[in-house]
Parts: structure tokens; C-alpha cells; sequence
């Protein structure tokens, strides 16, 4: 056998080698790839007593890479605008400031349909706690993710929180 031969079988076993990794074992990129882009929420139900539906308008979620962030307004109406923030009650800061939820930090696809997200700086200052993570189900359809929530950083969800988003960009 020339040595021309054997460097074009060598070259053509290591192609069908590495096709074939890249078939068995997808990288994280390709796994993170389901995630990635600009999401709007289209709906959230918790069904904690009692139980509510939101479909917030104001929302935006961005997956790229391994980061994520989102902003979301869990309300079914818009919150009340606060004339001076230093002398509202709780009361005002409460119906202002409660229904929004920010976070943005790191995720991990694990397995076919798990996400763990870790904040890196949230509004809820439990989820910034060394160690601490939110875990989701997922399931993507078309430009659909659904999200079912498994725990939180407080632990295991008792009654998991639904969201569904919609890939826009």
C-alpha cells in the first residue's frame, strides 16, 4: 500500500470518527442550541391557591451561549406608576415592584429535557446564594419552549410554575 493509500483511508476513518462523535455525543453548544436567542413569555401558570394565568406583555428572555437573562412582569394589568419612590408605602412599592421579576447568569442543558439556570444578580436575592439553582423541564416545539419548573433555590416545586415562551429572534 502506497503512503498515499494509507493517508487517504487514515484521513477518511478519522472523517467517519469524528462524524460519528459528533452524532453520539452533541457538544453543549448544540445541546444549549434548543435555548438560544430572543424569547417573549406568552403565558405563566401558577398553581398555588389561588391559582393564576398571566400573559404578560412586558417580557423578554435572551439565551446566547451559556448566559441567559430575562425580565418579565407577572401582572395582568399594568403596574401603577410611583409619583416618589422614597415616601410610597409598602403597600405602592409592593403593587409596583412585586409582580417584577429579573434575573440573568449561566445555564446547563442536562440530559434530553432539563435546564439548570444559576443567577448571577436576580431581584430575589436567594437566587444569588452560593450553590443555589432554578431546575426546569423542557420541551421545545417549533419556535415554543415550555418550561415546567422542577425547584427552585428555595427546593423542590410542590406545585411547578408553567411558562411558555415564543422564539421572536
Amino acid at each position: 500500500m502506497t503512503m498515499h493509500s494509507k493517508m487517504v483511508i487514515s484521513g477518511g476513518a478519522l472523517l467517519v470518527a469524528v462524524a460519528a462523535g459528533m452524532v453520539v455525543t452533541p457538544s453543549a453548544e448544540e445541546t444549549n442550541a434548543t435555548f438560544q436567542g430572543v424569547w417573549q413569555t406568552l403565558e405563566v401558570v401558577v398553581p398555588a391557591v389561588p391559582g393564576r394565568t398571566f400573559r404578560p406583555d412586558a417580557t423578554l428572555a435572551i439565551f446566547h451561549g451559556r448566559h441567559y437573562s430575562r425580565v418579565e412582569v407577572h401582572a395582568d394589568q399594568p403596574r401603577p406608576l410611583l409619583a416618589n419612590p422614597a415616601a410610597a408605602s409598602a403597600d405602592q412599592l409592593r403593587a409596583a415592584w412585586g409582580p417584577f421579576v429579573a434575573e440573568a447568569g449561566t445555564f446547563d442543558v442536562n440530559g434530553r429535557d432539563l435546564i439548570t439556570m444559576r443567577a448571577t444578580v436576580a431581584k430575589n436575592p436567594a437566587a444569588m446564594r452560593d450553590g443555589a439553582s432554578s431546575i426546569y423541564r423542557y420541551r421545545r416545539e417549533g419556535d415554543r419552549l415550555t418550561l415546567t419548573e422542577i425547584s427552585t433555590p428555595a427546593g423542590p416545586s410542590a406545585q411547578p410554575i408553567v411558562v411558555t415562551l415564543r422564539h421572536i429572534e
